[in-house]
């Protein structure tokens, strides 16, 4: 599923100004939840990549447009490959089925646009 001209860009883009207003009604929540990914996504035994990998790879099996669009932008970031992410969607569509393989389809769609952009700029 494209979201507007930029797809997946946008997406994040219109998530982050939404997410904005409930930074300033409930700070509190935001800010823990905000702790709770930096502590969940940082290096340990695993790398904060491979914990975005499977990020990315939850966010196609709960079906979570916005999420695929943050992960795949943060995978970019951190360098992951498109083989990289085309086995994690493997494994995702592994365990969730035909549902999950139509949500992988997104994700490459978002990492590829994401990706484009990165070498541009």
């Amino acid at each position: 599923m494209m979201h507007g001209e930029h797809g997946y860009r946008d997406l994040a883009h219109g998530v982050s100004a939404q997410l904005a207003q409930l930074r300033k009604s409930t700070p509190e929540v935001m800010k823990a939840f905000g702790e709770l990914g930096r502590s969940a996504t940082k290096d340990g035994v695993l790398d904060g990549k491979t914990k975005e990998l499977i990020a990315l790879a939850l966010s196609v099996a709960v079906r979570c447009d916005p999420c695929i669009a943050f992960h795949t932008q943060t995978l970019v970031k951190l360098g992951a490959t498109r083989q990289e992410i085309d086995e994690t969607l493997g494994v995702a569509t592994y365990m969730g089925g035909g549902p999950a393989l139509m949500y992988a389809a997104s994700a490459v769609a978002a990492f590829d646009e994401f990706a484009a952009v990165a070498k541009a700029g």
